[in-house]
């Protein structure tokens, strides 16, 4: 009887490990992080860096707006084009975005012409 409950134990902690296995979630996406102001400012990093180069891909996008003045847009290729933010929204956004290759540029809206910046997806 104990050498039943044994290999019991033993079939059910492997149908687990199996199971948490296929059940466990896959890697999550990098997060680059957009701000906008204080003051006239537009930044895109990745781990505290500028981003000028990304390869393409999956990432999570949290945008700090913090100034009800400007806003967060993206453009890019093929006609991609976003408004993460509008005016006069100040707070922080999470986004799932899938960048294709190509150049991008984010910029706000009212204040393109001073607020801007661009990277390239490969």
């Amino acid at each position: 009887m104990t050498k039943r409950i044994a290999i019991l134990a033993l079939a059910l902690a492997a149908a687990a490990a199996v199971a948490a296995t296929a059940l466990a979630r896959p890697s999550s996406a990098p997060t680059l992080v957009g701000t906008v102001g204080p003051g006239y400012t537009i930044t895109l990093t990745k781990n505290g860096k500028a981003v000028k180069t990304l390869t393409h891909g999956k990432y999570t996008l949290v945008i700090h707006d913090k100034a009800s003045v400007h806003a967060w847009s993206l453009d890019g290729p093929n006609g991609y084009a976003k408004d993460f933010t509008k005016v006069p929204f100040v707070g922080t956004k999470t986004f799932s975005v899938d960048f294709k290759a190509g150049k991008y540029k984010f910029y706000c809206p009212p204040h393109e012409s001073i607020m801007f910046g661009h990277f390239t997806a490969t």
